[in-house]
This record gives C-alpha cells, structure tokens and sequence, in this order.
C-alpha cells in the first residue's frame, strides 16, 4: 500500500496581480525521488516554499502527513534552499552542533562521515570555503537528518562535476524507503538517472507528472532530451 508523504490540491499563488501557481494537483509517496522541474520563472522555488512553510499566504490544500506546513512539519522537512544560508564566522563543527541543537533528528555521526568522504575538515571557517565546498556543507546537513520529505533546491548548481557523481550518490544512500526527495536542477543530464518520476512545471502549471521509465518508452527520450523539447530550450 503507497503511503502519501505530501498532497497539494487546487494550490494558487500570487505575487500582486501575477498568478505563480494556478491550481496545482501534487501527491507524493513514500520511496520517490522526484524531479520538479521548469525554466526560471515557473514557480518551482514558491513552490519549495510553501511545502517547507516559508510562505504561507495561499489559496489550495498543502498537506504534509496530516498537516499544513507549520511547527509539526518543520520535524518532518529537510530543507535545501538555493543560497546559501550559513554564517561566515562558523566552523563546519558550529553547524553541526547548530543543527544538534534544532533538530532531534540530526546524526552527527553521519555528518562526520560525510563531511570525510567529500575531502572536508570541520575545523574549517564557512569563510574560506568556496561556494561549491559551502553547497557541499549545506547538503550534509540537510541530507544528515531523519526527515520525511527532503526539499532540495538546485543541491549541486555550484559543485564542480567531479564531485555531482559522489553527491548524488549521498544523496541516494542518505535517504530511506519511508521518505521522499523533491529535487529542482537546471542539470537535468546530470541528475535525472537518480529520478523515480519527474514534475514539468510550466506557467504555474504542472504539464508532465509521470515516472521516468514511463515517459522514456512513451517519448523515447532522455528527460533533458523531453525538457528541451517542452521548453523548446
């Protein structure tokens, strides 16, 4: 039996006048990774946002196990923006022991093992880092909780390809059956491999929600090959 980790209905956004999101219908399961993707402008970051309660001026249901985003799913989210949010005094250990203190379900262990095996030191200052070692420190610590629902927002845009390989692969090791990942890339032909099903997203509308081996036999195509040809990129 599928177990629902987030159902969206009828989910309206707007921005003034301009609708981001107009009506979208969304239910995740348990055991996915899922692919949201869409050109800039498509609402897929609103949409990232509303699931993990940062913005929560909308119409439509969002339900995240029995419960709008709010402190209950705070516990239940695993949260990756697209900037970075890490303050340049701390050390990679500060925000390990940060986390510790905000989540019950961060294991530092599988921090440490992490941070190791993707050649960092957690004596080292957020300062000196680069912006792909800062997105690398970001995603340990959102992929070192035990959460339901991981919202990863471009996790390797600034990651040099050498290191996409063994951070997708964390990603996949890092996660279990129980939850799901929503994940939004511009890199499709680097990530798409790791995709269960993928969500075309386009004019605040979901044109494609589908599994990936489905739409390779119906199309014939690579998703980066079907993206191009949605988008016309």
């Amino acid at each position: 039996m599928e177990h629902t980790i987030l159902e969206i209905k009828n989910l309206q956004k707007k921005y003034g006048k301009k609708e981001v999101l107009k009506g979208l219908n969304l239910k995740v399961n348990a055991g996915q990774i899922i692919g949201l993707l869409g050109p800039n402008g498509s609402g897929k970051t609103t949409l990232m946002k509303i699931i993990v309660g940062l913005i929560q001026d909308y119409t439509g249901d969002v339900l995240i196990g029995q419960y709008a985003p709010d402190i209950h799913t705070k516990a239940m989210v695993s949260y990756l923006p697209e900037k970075t949010y890490l303050s340049n005094w701390m050390t990679v250990k500060d925000t390990f022991l940060l986390f510790q203190d905000f989540y019950k379900d961060f294991k530092i262990e599988k921090a440490r093992d992490m941070t190791v095996s993707l050649g960092l030191e957690e004596k080292q200052k957020i300062s000196t880092m680069s912006k792909g070692m800062q997105e690398k420190i970001q995603l340990i610590l959102v992929m070192s909780r035990q959460a339901k629902l991981y919202v990863l927002d471009e996790p390797i845009g600034g990651v040099d390809p050498a290191a996409r390989d063994y951070i997708l692969s964390t990603i996949i090791k890092n996660y279990s059956s129980e939850s799901s990942i929503l994940l939004s890339t511009h890199l499709i032909h680097d990530v798409e491999r790791i995709f269960d099903k993928v969500l075309f997203l386009k004019d605040g509308k979901i044109e494609i929600d589908e599994y990936v081996d489905v739409l390779r036999e119906q199309r014939g195509l690579s998703i980066d090959a079907m993206f191009r040809e949605v988008y016309k990129v």
